[in-house]
């Protein structure tokens, strides 16, 4: 499995406040999107999310989201190597994805732009 690079997944409480901050910081243009009732702003490796906290709630569970050259492939080597597939792979507007939990227990996503 290839892995791309990774993504800090941040929520915030204004979106409209943040994404300013960081296209200064990277220098790249906020790609926006919504899923399921929480608007995103994807800038440079951050991925910056507002909604309710209900919605929020289930989204601070994910550490990371984890760029991969496939998800089919991060998908059969995860469960190979004991995770658990939680949801996915699924096709978002980013790409398609998986959220899995690793023994350890901590929870990523595996994102790629194959869409």
């Amino acid at each position: 499995m290839d892995i791309l690079g990774a993504t800090l997944r941040i929520c915030v409480d204004d979106l409209e406040t943040a994404v300013p901050f960081y296209e200064r910081l990277t220098g790249a243009p906020a790609l926006r999107f919504e899923r399921g009732g929480v608007s995103v702003a994807a800038v440079g490796f951050f991925l910056l999310m507002s909604g309710s906290e209900a919605e929020l709630e289930v989204l601070r569970k994910v550490g990371a989201t984890i760029a991969v050259k496939d998800v089919d492939e991060a998908h059969a080597l995860l469960t190979e190597l004991g995770a658990r597939i939680v949801a996915g792979p699924l096709t978002t507007p980013g790409g398609r994805n998986l959220i899995a939990v690793h023994p350890d227990g901590t929870v990523y996503e595996y994102v790629d732009r194959r869409g």
